[in-house]
């Protein structure tokens, strides 16, 4: 039985092919590539410097938004140590 189940396997494959291409949705995604490798083709892609720039500015502001959540965060643990000192 095991050495049947990958001849099985494609031959449902095959099967699904054909139905796929008699109901026309094989011409659908074909046509659907078509357009959209058009459409692609339209778009204004950046140059590598632009992609280069645009990257590392996003490294930075990243880090510069961790650093700032690490500031906030360890003054919220300041405040409470001092909050709690005061309670008990």
């Amino acid at each position: 039985m095991k050495d049947y189940f990958p001849i099985f396997v494609a031959v449902i494959g095959v099967v699904l092919f054909m139905v796929a291409w008699k109901l026309g949705y094989v011409a659908k995604l074909s046509t659907y590539v078509g357009e959209t490798q058009q459409e692609l083709k339209k778009c204004n892609w950046p140059t590598r410097d632009e992609l280069m720039d645009s990257t590392l500015l996003i490294f930075v502001i990243i880090a510069l938004l961790g650093l700032f959540t690490m500031g906030v965060d360890q003054m919220m643990i300041l405040s409470l140590k001092a909050l709690l000192k005061g309670v008990s």
